[in-house]
């Protein structure tokens, strides 16, 4: 199987330093299940292409599976495995470009870090749900996408199309999304997976779609086919999703997934229902849906603000737009920045809040910019409040004290509103190893959140209050934690 991956960014060849792989050579990679090898069939200045070719061997991929893994029955021997993209390119694609999916390039980082224009070709895609899903997959993303059924046969056109694409994707995206991209998506197409699907698969998902797959809108299938249905992993998954994306996350499991007959694997409907919507109306009732934590969270800031009575907000690490958005809809609120380091993160924001459409009376009230939250910036002053959600446990510890000044003492607010998950309650999420989300350096238990605080109001004049938000576990506490902090000089608490 193979996979291409172009660029017209000049020096075209700075690819080559990009994923690693020098383009005057041909690289070969072992697996289990076959060989990898990188090459690149042309590589000028003005263009550069690399090419992953998978070779794979069926009988070391039957020899391969361990005694949990999927039977594919007769399939183990007769499939399609050697010749369309799937999770085998999928796994190849992650070991041969790890150090390139992570973003790291000491040779051209500033280049790691910034979009550039990539094509990526597959010419052999299995798209259980048709071409039309490779749109709503990657569309989403910032692609351009051309995809073109693969006939049964060519010289029987009345046999009709088979279920293989040939793809094509064009667009300005950071190489390390468009590998991770490609790292999810290939085997959520195909709907299938070489090997057995266990609770580190929620991690993998979680640091792969880091940036991308929270605010997609059709996360809840991405991840349900991602980890083959596994309800208990979905919903963890899909959890700890909510926590860092901007929307509510879908039903857990739809009555209907928008597929074809053959790919389905879910249980039959009742007798008379072909629809399946009366049992999953019944399952509906007979479990309703929390409501999701990210939700609980923007609610309990937002109400925090009125109760504050704030008329002009800064969202200190807006994201992709989730708290922005709601301040639009509140017309009590006069002025509104979003602040982001990322790039990226901003641009999904102004397309996820319409910017260049929006009314005219609105966008006069909204400034969205890039920068540092560790730097001084007089853009962060003059503002009744400033959010911190989900925000200081992204950075390093030793980091903490910079943003303390920036915050407190530089653009000195009248109130902070600072949120932060729980450490302690960690242990309610099943499959949780080790921090909720890739990128955390550090989470915090309840005594240790005070203490911060605490300290924080005392060194620069504010006094600080405390609320749950989420469930409030009588011996774990809330998920989330919120301070709230009040220019002044009394340090009062509340539970």
């Amino acid at each position: 199987m193979l996979l291409t991956i172009s660029t017209t960014h000049r020096p075209a060849t700075d690819l080559g330093f990009l994923l690693h792989k020098h383009p005057d050579k041909v690289q070969e990679f072992s697996h289990s299940f076959g060989t990898a090898q990188v090459f690149y069939p042309e590589a000028g200045d003005e263009r550069c292409t690399a090419a992953l070719l998978l070779d794979v061997d069926p009988i070391r991929l039957v020899r391969s599976r361990g005694a949990s893994s999927p039977d594919f029955s007769l399939g183990q021997y007769v499939n399609d495995r050697p010749y369309a993209a799937s999770s085998l390119l999928a796994s190849a694609l992650a070991e041969v470009f790890r150090t390139a999916r992570a973003g790291r390039c000491a040779a051209r980082q500033e280049l790691a870090e910034r979009a550039i224009p990539l094509e990526i070709f597959l010419p052999a895609l299995p798209c259980r749900g048709g071409a039309e899903l490779a749109h709503r997959f990657f569309e989403p993303l910032g692609w351009q996408v051309e995809a073109v059924a693969v006939p049964l046969d060519e010289s029987f056109p009345e046999w009709g199309d088979s279920r293989y694409v040939r793809l094509t994707l064009r667009g300005e995206v950071r190489l390390a999304d468009a590998l991770n991209h490609l790292y999810v998506l290939l085997p959520v197409l195909d709907d299938a997976k070489h090997y057995w699907v266990a609770s580190d698969e929620v991690d993998k998902l979680i640091r792969a779609g880091e940036g991308w797959l929270a605010a997609h809108p059709a996360r809840a299938l991405i991840t349900r086919r991602y980890l083959t249905r596994r309800t208990a992993l979905t919903r963890e998954a899909l959890a700890r999703l909510a926590e860092i994306g901007d929307d509510l996350e879908d039903a857990l499991e739809p009555p209907i997934e928008e597929e074809t007959p053959e790919a389905s694997t879910e249980a039959e409907p009742l007798t008379g229902d072909p629809t399946g919507e009366r049992l999953a109306g019944e399952a509906a009732a007979a479990s309703p849906r929390p409501t999701p934590l990210n939700l609980l969270r923007r609610e309990a800031v937002l109400a925090a603000l009125d109760d504050v009575g704030a008329r002009t907000v800064i969202d200190l690490g807006c994201g992709s737009g989730q708290l922005v958005g709601a301040l639009l809809a509140n017309r009590a609120i006069t002025k509104i920045a979003g602040v982001d380091v990322s790039a990226h993160a901003l641009t999904l924001a102004a397309r996820k809040l319409k910017l260049d459409r929006m009314p005219e009376a609105r966008r006069d009230r909204l400034d969205l910019f890039q920068g540092s939250l560790t730097y001084t910036d007089i853009r962060f002053a003059g503002f009744d409040a400033a959010v911190l959600m989900e925000v200081v446990e992204h950075l390093d510890p030793p980091r903490l004290p910079a943003l303390e000044r920036v915050v407190f003492g530089a653009a000195k607010p009248g109130h902070v509103i600072v949120t932060t998950p729980n450490a302690e309650y960690n242990v309610r999420y099943e499959t949780l190893t080790g921090m909720r989300h890739p990128d955390h350096r550090f989470e915090w238990t309840r005594a240790e959140f005070r203490d911060w605080a605490s300290a924080v109001a005392a060194r620069y004049g504010y006094r600080v209050a405390y609320r749950p938000v989420g469930d409030d576990d009588p011996e774990l506490g809330s998920p989330t934690q919120m301070a709230i902090f009040t220019a002044g000089d009394d340090d009062v608490r509340a539970a």
